[in-house]
């Protein structure tokens, strides 16, 4: 006879927090893969995708919009200024700072950057109707949502 769980057991099956970290850990790595050969790395997308366009951004400005602490940015900065993937500037409205931007190699490869993690989504959504895909979105954006409200008041 099978041992019954207490009815306060965790069972990471039946968790939408295992779900989703095993889902992230899969598609990290599979995304890494096909980023590797380009020079880049999934956390640096937010700064390639923010640099882009060919503009120039303060380590600042990369910071809040990569929704990381600016120590962190820093260091991935440094790493990609180490790499050839960014490049500084002298800040004209701030002394003190410096602008940053793609290395004019890195704006070549970034077009094929995207279109490699749009492949790669393909192949992790892929048997998902164009509404299940819409409302995966959904939930994930909702469950963002919640957990970046942090915990309600008491």
């Amino acid at each position: 006879m099978p041992s019954e769980k207490p009815p306060d057991a965790w069972d990471p099956e039946s968790s939408a927090s295992f779900w989703i970290n095993r889902a992230s850990r899969s598609i990290l790595r599979l995304q890494e893969g096909r980023l590797r050969p380009l020079g880049f790395g999934m956390s640096q997308m937010p700064v390639l995708h923010a640099l882009g366009n060919g503009g120039a951004m303060s380590q600042k400005e990369l910071a809040r919009w990569a929704r990381v602490e600016q120590p962190t940015m820093a260091e991935m900065l440094a790493r990609m200024e180490r790499d050839g993937v960014i490049q500084r500037q002298p800040n004209p409205r701030d002394a003190r700072g410096s602008l940053i931007s793609l290395t004019r190699s890195s704006l070549l490869r970034v077009p094929k950057a995207k279109a490699e993690l749009i492949q790669g989504e393909q192949e992790a959504t892929a048997g998902f109707s164009p509404e299940e895909k819409a409302q995966l979105l959904s939930l994930l954006r909702r469950m963002v949502d919640n957990l970046e409200k942090g915990p309600p008041a008491d």
